[in-house]
C-alpha cells in the first residue's frame, strides 16, 4: 500500500480552503508575516492577545496513534523484570546472558536513535515510524516463539532498532503538527502512553507470572498487537509539513496544515513562517558543509541548545528513574518484603502512581511552562532521592545480626558476615532465618545456588525437602524488617515529583529547540544521550549497591538531582507557546541573562526574536 495515499485521502474535504489560501499572493503572506516579526505586532498585540483557537479531532486522533511508540517503549520497560524471572529458570541463563538479554535491547536502541536523525531527515518522519512500528511487531514476534536464548537475544535487539527510531521521532513528528499553545500538552501524551505502557506490562507480568512455562512468550509477543495497530493506522496519517517544506513540496504542507489548523489565518501564518525559516536555514547553509553535527557544533546558539537537550535527557536518567522502574520490584524486596508476588504488584502500584501523576504533567506544562516546572519537579526529585537514602539507611541499621553459624558455609566468604545488611550487599550470598513472634531468629549467612536465587547452595535453605526446615525463610537480596513501608512510601513520592516535570519535560523541550533542518540531528543525538545513560544506570544499580550499599546508590542519585538543577536553572530558556521557528532565538543571549534578567529573556518580543 502507498503510504502517502492517506494524506491525500485526509484532506479531500478542505479543497475549498486549500483553494483559497493558494489564491493569496505570496508576496501579500510575506508581507502579513514580515509586518509581524518587525515589531508591528508587539507582545501586547492584539493577535497575541487572541484565545487559542479550537483544535480540530484529527490532531488528538493522530498524536495517539503516534504516541504507540512511546507505549511500547513504555511496556517493554516493565514487563522485561517479570518476564525475566521466568526466562532465567527456563533457560537456565548465567549472569552474563541475563544482562545481555535486558540491556541489548537499550544499546541497540541507543545506535539507532542515532541513526534515525538521518533517517528523518532523508525519509520524512512518517516513514520512519512506520519503519519502527514495522521492526518491533518483528521482534515481538520472534521474542515470542523463541526456543533457544539466542534467538530471545536476537528478538530482543530487534525491538531496541524500533524502540530507537520511535523514542526520537515521535516527539518530533507530534511537535511539529501540534498547534503551539498545545504543543507541550500534545507531546506529555507520548510520555504518558510511556508510563501507562508500563503500568500495563506490570499487570499483564502478574496475570501471566502464574504461568511458568510460557508465560513469558505472552508477555513479549503480545507487544506485536499495539505495534501493529500503529503500523496500519500510520499509513493513513500524513507527513510532517515542515519536511515538506523542507523538501520543497509545499503544496503537500499546506494540505496537511489545512487539515491541522482550525482557522485559515493560522495556516497561512504557520505557512509563511515556515518559508522565511527554511529561506534563512538555506542562505546560512549554502556553500557550508552538510556535515550537520559539525554545524550545529560550530553555531554558538544551537551548541548552547544541544548542551540543554542532551543535558536534560542526561540528568532524566542519572536521577535513577530507569533503575526505579527496571527495579522496582528488587528495590521493593530490598526494603524488607518477603513475598515475591506482593513485591511484583507493589511494583505494578509505584508504575500506576508514575503514570497518574504524568497525567498531571500533561496539564501543567502548558499551564506553569517548561522551565518553572522542571525545576519544581527536580528539587523534589533531590529531596525524595535523599528521604529513600536515609530510609534504607535506617532499615540496614536495624536489620538482624548474624546469630546462627553453620558448618557448610565456614569455607565461602558469607561466613565472615556479622549482620543481614552486610550479607545481602553480596551477590553471592543470601540470609537464611527463622521466623518468630518477635521476628527473625538464628540468621546465617549461605551462599546463593547457581542457578537460583530462590535457595541456598547449602545449609538449612536448600530445595532439598530433607533439609529444608519449614519455618525456615530464605532472603535473597533483603533483609526481614517491620519499615518495608517507609521505602514504599518513598518511592511513590519519588515518582509523585519526577513524573510530572522531568518525566516530560526533556522530550518536549528537545523537540522544541532547534530549528527544523538540525531537528533530526539534535533530537537525535539527545535520545542517544537519553539511552547511553539510560544504559549506564541500569547495568551499574546492583553493582553500586554492593559498593555503596542501597543508601549509599541513593545518596549518589540525589547528588546528580543537586547537580542538575543548578543546570536547569542556569541554562534552561521557557519555550512556553512560541512558534517552533521563533524558539531558536531564545539562545542567541547569552545563559547570564537567564539568571540576572530573567523577565527580559523570557519575554523576547518577536522583533529581537529575529
Amino acid at each position: 500500500m502507498n503510504s502517502n495515499s492517506g494524506e491525500d485521502e485526509l484532506v479531500r474535504d478542505s479543497d475549498d480552503r486549500y483553494n483559497d489560501i493558494r489564491e493569496i499572493d505570496d508576496v501579500t503572506v510575506s508581507r502579513h508575516y514580515s509586518d509581524e516579526i518587525s515589531g508591528r505586532f508587539d507582545s501586547e498585540s492584539t493577535l497575541s492577545l487572541r484565545p487559542p483557537p479550537s483544535t480540530p479531532v484529527f490532531v488528538y486522533l493522530l498524536t495517539a496513534l503516534c504516541a504507540i511508540g512511546g507505549f511500547l517503549f513504555g511496556y517493554d520497560t516493565g514487563i522485561v523484570s517479570g518476564a525475566m524471572i521466568i526466562i532465567r529458570e527456563n533457560f537456565e541463563l548465567s549472569t552474563l546472558w541475563h544482562e545481555m538479554i535486558v540491556s541489548g535491547t537499550i544499546g541497540m536502541a541507543a545506535i539507532f536513535s542515532l541513526i534515525g536523525g538521518y533517517m528523518n531527515n532523508a525519509f520524512g518522519r512518517k516513514k520512519v515510524i512506520l519503519a519502527a512500528s514495522f521492526i518491533f511487531t518483528a521482534g515481538a514476534v520472534c521474542m515470542g516463539v523463541s526456543n533457544t536464548k539466542e534467538i530471545l537475544l536476537v528478538g530482543r535487539l530487534i525491538v531496541g532498532m524500533g524502540l530507537g527510531l520511535a523514542s526520537m521521532t515521535v516527539p518530533i513528528y507530534i511537535a511539529e503538527m501540534a498547534p503551539p499553545h498545545l504543543r507541550g500538552r500534545l507531546i506529555v501524551m507520548n510520555n504518558l502512553f510511556i508510563t501507562g505502557g508500563q503500568c500495563i506490562a506490570c499487570l499483564v507480568a502478574g496475570a501471566f507470572s502464574y504461568d511458568t512455562v510460557d508465560g513469558w512468550r505472552y508477555m513479549l509477543g503480545l507487544a506485536a498487537i499495539p505495534s501493529s495497530v500503529q503500523f496500519i493506522a500510520f499509513m493513513f496519517m500524513p507527513e510532517s509539513p515542515r519536511w515538506l517544506v523542507m523538501m520543497g513540496k509545499e503544496q503537500k504542507a499546506l494540505r496537511v496544515l489545512i487539515s491541522v489548523r482550525s482557522t485559515d489565518e493560522d495556516v497561512r501564518d504557520e505557512l509563511a513562517s515556515l518559508r522565511r525559516n527554511m529561506t534563512d536555514s538555506t542562505a546560512e547553509e549554502n556553500g557550508q558543509n552538510r556535515f550537520l553535527l559539525w554545524e550545529m557544533l560550530r553555531t554558538p546558539h544551537l551548541r548552547r541548545a544541544l548542551i540543554v537537550g542532551c543535558g536534560l535527557q542526561m540528568f532524566q536518567q542519572i536521577c535513577g528513574i530507569n533503575t526505579i522502574m527496571y527495579y522496582s520490584a528488587s528495590i521493593i524486596q530490598m526494603a524488607g518484603v518477603t513475598n515475591i508476588s506482593i513485591a511484583i504488584w507493589l511494583s505494578a502500584v509505584t508504575a500506576f502512581i508514575n503514570f497518574i501523576f504524568t497525567t498531571m504533567g500533561l496539564y501543567a506544562i502548558d499551564k506553569s511552562g517548561r522551565r518553572k516546572l522542571s525545576l519544581i519537579s527536580l528539587l523534589g526529585t533531590a529531596v525524595s532521592l535523599l528521604i529513600l537514602g536515609v530510609v534504607f539507611y535506617f532499615i540496614s541499621y536495624v536489620s538482624p545480626d548474624i546469630s546462627y553459624w553453620e558448618e557448610a558455609a565456614q569455607t565461602t566468604t558469607c561466613y565472615s558476615y556479622t549482620t543481614c545488611s552486610s550479607c545481602v550487599t553480596d551477590t553471592d550470598c543470601g540470609f537464611c532465618y527463622i521466623i518468630n513472634g518477635t521476628g527473625a531468629s538464628l540468621g546465617s549467612c549461605l551462599e546463593v545456588a547457581e542457578f537460583s536465587d530462590y535457595n541456598s547452595l547449602t545449609g538449612r535453605c536448600t530445595n532439598s525437602t530433607t533439609e529444608l526446615m519449614s519455618d525456615t525463610v530464605w532472603a535473597y537480596n533483603y533483609c526481614p524488617t517491620s519499615f518495608s513501608y517507609l521505602a514504599v512510601a518513598a518511592l511513590c513520592l519519588y515518582l509523585a515529583w519526577f513524573a510530572p516535570g522531568m518525566g516530560c519535560t526533556p522530550w518536549t523541550i528537545n523537540s522544541e529547540i532547534y530549528p527544523t533542518w538540525a531537528r533530526s540531528t539534535g533530537n537525535s543525538l539527545s535520545t542517544t544521550t537519553n539511552w547511553v545513560f539510560n544504559l549506564l544506570v541500569s547495568m551499574t544499580f546492583l553493582t553500586l549497591t554492593e559498593v555503596l550499599t542501597t543508601a549509599g546508590a541513593f545518596f549518589l542519585y540525589t547528588t546528580f538531582a543537586v547537580v542538575g538543577l543548578v543546570f536547569l536553572f542556569c541554562c534552561l530558556p521557557e519555550t512556553k507557546g512560541r512558534p517552533l521557528e521563533h524558539i531558536e532565538a531564545l539562545f542567541m543571549r547569552p545563559w547570564s541573562d537567564l539568571i540576572f534578567r530573567k523577565n527580559d529573556y523570557n519575554n523576547v518580543s518577536r522583533e529581537d526574536e529575529w
